[in-house]
């Protein structure tokens, strides 16, 4: 049997989200905001924390800074039962990444330091490691800049190890939806896009024209719709299942979170409607705690809540 459930290659920061402030930031103002919350980040690593909070077995291949940062990064995700121990350090003087969040009632501005994110690489992955799983997982594919021009073959090579793969893109900083995606689509076995990236990886007007070009690529398509649930195709066989209604914190993390609640079940063979159905509940849960962790870390919620 392989040591683990799922492995993942990816970033390990931080999110600092504040909350409360105005549409409008006007220049050379000091603005108070409401509040603020110092969370687990990185979309590869909210994947990996609520994965093994889960109940998965889950391996993450990473680096951090020798910073402050980086050490309560590793902290958080190790503490949900995460395999850390090819989480490196970075000896060139580079920080661990962090993402400032600007959250809005109903959107929210991003800005990323890249740092250590940017800066794992292919020679830094143990192939062993990675493939001594069932699942590998890689999401943030246009941050991961140290990967991305192999990223095609990494995944071939795990692919052809006996591993299915997954891919969640997130956005691209540079809206060109280019660095050989179509390419790496190729070894996916699950492609886990929103509504909106959908679209503009496959140039298509609608969700369903998306759908559609992407289910000739990738043997599994699930699309995240937001408060509307997510729907999902396999050959001819397509699947959606309702969003739930929560009393929402924010969404951060919330996309993430649902990836970690379709391979959960994915990965042991569950059907497609209810993948769907544990990708919701786990994005749901998400969003009922500030940040993609904090709702995860939280036993008795998480518990009472996916329960329900």
């Amino acid at each position: 049997m392989p040591r683990f459930d799922v492995t993942i290659a990816g970033e390990l920061n931080l999110d600092l989200i504040l909350y409360g402030l105005p549409d409008e930031l006007p220049a050379e103002r000091e603005l108070l905001a409401d509040a603020m919350s110092l969370t687990l980040g990185g979309s590869s690593s909210i994947v990996a924390h609520n994965l093994a909070a889960l109940g998965s077995k889950v391996g993450f291949i990473s680096r951090i800074g020798e910073d402050e940062l980086g050490e309560l990064a590793l902290a958080r995700l190790a503490e949900s039962g995460v395999n850390v121990e090819k989480v490196r350090r970075s000896k060139d003087g580079l920080s661990t990444g962090i993402t400032i969040i600007l959250q809005r009632a109903k959107w929210r501005n991003m800005v990323t330091y890249s740092g250590t994110i940017a800066a794992l690489k292919f020679e830094d992955l143990d192939l062993g490691y990675l493939a001594d799983s069932r699942h590998f997982h890689l999401s943030s594919y246009y941050l991961q800049l140290g990967l991305l021009p192999n990223i095609a073959e990494l995944f071939k090579y795990l692919k052809l190890a006996g591993l299915t793969v997954s891919l969640d893109t997130n956005d691209d900083p540079e809206n060109q939806w280019g660095h050989g995606l179509w390419q790496a689509l190729e070894y996916v076995d699950v492609f886990f896009p929103n509504e909106s990236e959908a679209k503009r990886i496959t140039g298509a007007t609608t969700m369903e024209e998306a759908l559609a070009k992407l289910s000739k690529i990738v043997p599994v398509v699930a699309i995240k719709l937001g408060a509307q649930g997510s729907i999902a195709q396999r050959g001819s066989e397509r699947v959606s299942a309702p969003g739930l209604k929560v009393d929402l914190v924010d969404a951060v993390g919330a996309g993430d979170s649902f990836d970690a609640g379709f391979l959960h079940q994915f990965v042991r063979g569950a059907d497609l409607g209810t993948c769907l159905k544990s990708g919701n509940a786990a994005g749901a849960l998400s969003t009922t705690r500030t940040g993609g962790t904090e709702a995860f870390r939280d036993r008795a919620h998480r518990e009472n809540f996916l329960a329900g």
